[in-house]
């Protein structure tokens, strides 16, 4: 079995480590991308996203209190499918999910670096930087645990203090007016920007997955997932008012990659931009870390299920050592090859439907054993397709490439399980986990 410790993270530590994950780039690089698809809305879209999410944790709270397990999404699919192609495949989308969200976060840090160095984020530079941060954060993570628990809490609380105080500090300096205003806006680009939204919430999903390490998990696990939501929701919203208080929407729109340091030139002159700029690279770099933790965590875990194949092409060490490598390669790859739209696009699609087919497996096999109400799980299956098609609409007409790019890694990943699972059949034997 793979190095899952019992009892090493606090609910204080969980909750950093969702939280930390959480306000990474969703908060820094979506919010102009949301302006763009909502107009002047978008900081209702926050709000719309923390109602689909809060709907979509209650499954991911009630499952972890019944079987908390380190396995966590992978444990979940597997309670309501058996190890069968669905359950495999699902499983896998949501590690490609946490994968695009690591080169999302690692080309918000380039943009921020090269717009505090003066030098607008375009042409091979981004990528360069953004692969050097996602190999730093391996370094970190090649180094032991302790050090990714100690160094997330600490982190999250310098990010989520430091962006709360910029959105108070911005909203105080614009005389807490909205300038963002004008633009077009329909509920289809409203309802498309609030999958952006939801993918700024997703982190919450780390805690799932390191539930057998949490202490007291039953009750741990879903407290730690509440309150790391209701304190994105708050810290993103006032982000979301302080960038539309500082500037028009066509700037936002404009700066959309890195706009919160374009909001903090006028709120706060030279000095608050470089701190806005250095607080964006804390952010995203620490974001990193805890990801690229929790999903070579998710890959070793599917691997010691025999729901995904594995070769350590020769590398010594652990499973783990050898899907930290396989993390960092995928999330490199998607860096040098997408932009942030496309990254973000690609993520919002295989969450969305892992999302579906998590609540659908539920609701179908499980809600009775765990207690789960009917009308919640079919609310969160009802929601997350509402925006998913909103989004996919929306993706179609401005992108359509990407769409077929998402489409088809979707039926890529589950015929490539279809095909695994049928050349190797896991035994039941591997399915049973600590709960």
């Amino acid at each position: 079995m793979t190095d899952y410790k019992k009892d090493s993270i606090t609910l204080p530590g969980a909750i950093a480590m969702g939280t930390g994950v959480m306000i990474g780039a969703g908060i820094l690089a979506l919010t102009g991308q949301m302006a763009e698809l909502a107009g002047p809305l978008f900081p209702l879209s926050f709000i719309a996203g923390a109602i689909v999410t809060a709907f979509s944790a209650y499954t991911y709270v009630k499952m972890s209190n019944a079987y908390p397990s380190a396995g966590g999404i992978g444990m979940i699919l597997v309670k309501a499918y058996g190890p069968t192609t669905v359950a495999a495949g699902a499983a896998l989308l949501m590690a490609l999910s946490m994968v695009i969200n690591e080169s999302l976060v690692a080309r918000t840090f380039a943009a921020y670096a090269l717009r505090g160095l003066g030098v607008e984020p375009t042409g091979w530079l981004v990528p360069t930087i953004g692969v050097a941060v996602i190999v730093f954060a391996w370094l970190v993570n090649v180094s032991g645990n302790r050090s990714v628990g100690l160094l997330s809490i600490v982190m999250a609380f310098l990010k989520v203090f430091g962006i709360a105080l910029f959105g108070v500090a911005a909203l105080w300096a614009g005389g807490f007016s909205f300038e963002a205003t004008g633009g077009e806006t329909g509920a289809g680009g409203f309802l498309a920007s609030a999958a952006l939204a939801i993918l700024a919430f997703k982190g919450f999903t780390t805690i799932t997955n390191s539930g057998a390490e949490i202490t007291e998990p039953h009750r741990n696990v879903g407290r730690a997932i509440v309150v790391s939501i209701a304190i994105c929701v708050v810290v993103y919203l006032l982000v979301a008012f302080a960038v539309g208080s500082s500037l028009p929407l066509d700037r936002i729109i404009a700066a959309k990659d890195y706009a919160l340091a374009e909001a903090a030139a006028p709120a706060f002159g030279q000095v608050g931009f470089y701190l806005t700029v250095a607080l964006a690279l804390i952010a995203t770099a620490s974001g990193l870390i805890a990801s690229v933790f929790a999903v070579s965590r998710m890959l070793a875990m599917l691997t010691d299920m025999k729901l995904v194949p594995h070769s350590h092409f020769g590398m010594p060490g652990a499973i783990r050592d050898h899907t930290l490598v396989y993390t960092v390669v995928i999330a490199s790859l998607l860096t040098i090859f997408f932009d942030l739209g496309r990254i973000a696009s690609l993520g919002a699609f295989f969450y969305l439907v892992m999302d579906m087919v998590i609540h659908w497996g539920v609701y179908r096999n499980l809600r009775h054993d765990i207690g789960a109400r009917s009308w919640i799980l079919l609310t969160a299956i009802t929601l997350d397709a509402v925006v998913l098609a909103a989004f996919g609409l929306m993706k179609w007409q401005a992108d359509p490439a990407i769409v077929v790019i998402a489409v088809g890694g979707i039926a890529v990943v589950f015929a490539f399980e279809a095909v695994f699972l049928r050349l190797r059949p896991p035994s039941t034997g591997h399915m049973h986990h600590s709960g």
